[in-house]
């Protein structure tokens, strides 16, 4: 029998182990102006040829800025706390043959492995949208996998610098526990919520709770960059799991399982249902024209073909122009089959299966925005409320972050099949 690392220096042309994928919501499948490089809508995260972890090790308390520039500029990974203007706890950390480390942050400097920038909701078809001030630290987190099996993957608030430094300044929380050993928060703070029961149908939303530098589990501040940090949650800790989410304050990213990912549809199966849809030749009820989903890779042009729903029944039609009612909104029509008023909008199939929590067909819509996915996936999502702003939650479409509304958040589509 080999030892695992026998087998990996004889085998050097089998897969590499994958410990899980990073999935930002909001994009339905790729970047509104395509994936390039380490900005994607997806990072996959592999085990690394050579383990490139760090673990603390010496703790030093110096007096002056010099010495502790000196003790930075060593090409050490450290993580420096300003306590005051002549305090400052610097914490050493060393190599760690055991773990394999990424970092994401809003920066593309070299130490970050996934860019991530602020999503705008429902900003698939406005790529112009620009956001003026990020609220994404550079370096926002880093997560840490080991490199053995069961290859856990643990989470902890804030990313190492180009000079492999994290500096929490005098205005950011920080604090020595009991056992003596420094922590803190970052300004905006990474929130982290574990669904319970994983990432499946039967899965409800887990608690918000924020991750400390050190990996600590705290409840939320008052607000995000509040200065007082919540309270030690000490049953929990901060090691992912499927389904887990992780919020940046103006990005949330889902984590998928390499497990989780093996059991979950692939675009190929998207692509099948959607040409299955199609092939039942659904008809609009009134004009009796075909309908017909987009190829994925048109998923942002209104076609002539297009299925659109009133979201308030669910009833699906071709485009029309009547139904406009003076007393409503502009976007709002009376269905012709039920008389029932409601937003009226093109119906997009949600494309990025990572947000899928089963393979069946893609039978309901969200609401406003009408993109479409299975029924528990939709009835999943429609339930997980996602940080909002400094203090706000509310659910919103995976595919492209849309508030969804009020209580017909998804809705069950009627499709009308050809009358010969």
């Amino acid at each position: 029998m080999f030892s695992p690392s026998q087998e990996e220096h004889c085998a050097p042309n089998k897969e590499p182990v994958k410990y899980g994928e990073l999935v930002v919501l909001g994009y339905n499948g790729s970047l509104p102006n395509g994936d390039r490089g380490r900005r994607k809508s997806r990072f996959a995260l592999y085990k690394r040829p050579k383990a490139n972890g760090v673990k603390p090790s010496t703790v030093h308390v110096i007096s002056t800025p010099q010495a502790s520039k000196a003790i930075s500029c060593k090409g050490q990974h450290s993580i420096s706390y300003t306590l005051s203007r002549n305090q400052t706890v610097v914490v050493e950390y060393t190599h760690d043959k055991d773990t394999d480390m990424f970092q994401v942050g809003r920066s593309t400097e070299s130490p970050i492995d996934f860019v991530v920038t602020d999503t705008i909701s429902g900003s698939q078809n406005n790529d112009e949208t620009q956001i003026t001030q990020s609220t994404i630290s550079r370096f926002a987190c880093r997560i840490v996998c080991d490199r053995s099996p069961p290859y856990t993957a643990r989470i902890f608030a804030a990313g190492f610098d180009s000079s492999k430094n994290i500096f929490l300044g005098e205005k950011a929380a920080k604090w020595k526990n009991p056992d003596g050993h420094m922590d803190g928060l970052t300004t905006n703070g990474v929130l982290v919520m574990h669904p319970k029961g994983g990432f499946t149908e039967e899965s409800k939303p887990g608690v918000w709770r924020e991750i400390s530098v050190c990996g600590d589990v705290y409840t939320l501040r008052e607000t995000r960059s509040a200065q007082q940090r919540g309270k030690l949650v000490e049953n929990e800790t901060n090691v992912l799991q499927d389904g887990s989410l992780i919020d940046l304050c103006g990005a949330t990213l889902l984590w998928r399982t390499a497990d989780g990912l093996f059991h979950t549809p692939t675009q190929k199966h998207i692509e099948a249902l959607r040409q299955e849809i199609n092939a039942a030749r659904p008809q609009c009820p009134v004009g009796l024209n075909t309908l017909a989903f987009p190829s994925i890779n048109r998923k942002d042009v209104v076609e002539e073909k297009q299925p659109w729903a009133y979201l308030s029944c669910g009833h699906v039609h071709g485009y029309h122009n009547w139904g406009h009612r003076s007393d409503t909104e502009a976007n709002e029509r009376e269905c012709p089959m039920c008389r029932t008023i409601g937003p009226y909008v093109p119906l997009w199939l949600g494309c990025e299966a990572g947000f899928y929590v089963d393979a069946g067909p893609p039978t309901h819509a969200f609401s406003p925005c009408g993109h479409v996915c299975s029924e528990k996936s939709a009835k999943y999502w429609s339930q997980i409320p996602l940080p909002h702003g400094t203090h706000a939650f509310h659910a919103a479409c995976p595919f492209c972050a849309t508030q969804l509304s009020g209580e017909h958040n998804c809705v069950k589509l009627i499709f009308q099949g050809p009358i010969d």
